[in-house]
């Protein structure tokens, strides 16, 4: 193997430990904005729904949304019956921004 192709493999190596690199919440935290800046770009409807939203845990791939803060407002954000439908849109934002597949669960 030349020393051209023994550099890619350590550079394949180097991104894939930081690809597969379990993520912490405070790394979907710090994303966040971009999350849900894709989320409105393509469903402006799903991040009504979810743009309040505050992220409370993050174990084994399920993301926990935290909506408490929200139901302190007038009855006009509180989308909860709409949410389940719009929660493919959300998990499909969070995998092209961040690269993980998570399942949704509401707090």
């Amino acid at each position: 193997m030349d020393w051209r192709a023994k550099t890619l493999v350590v550079l394949f190596f180097e991104v894939a430990k930081v690809k597969f690199t379990p993520m912490e919440l405070d790394q979907i935290r710090s994303q966040w904005n971009q999350v849900l800046d894709l989320l409105e770009s393509q469903n402006r409807v799903a991040w009504i729904a979810y743009f309040d939203a505050r992220l409370s845990s993050f174990e084994n791939g399920v993301l926990t949304l935290d909506f408490s803060d929200s139901r302190k407002f007038a009855t006009s954000h509180e989308y909860s019956e709409t949410r389940p439908n719009l929660k493919v849109a959300l998990v499909d934002a969070i995998k092209s921004t961040l690269g993980i597949d998570v399942e949704i669960v509401e707090q």
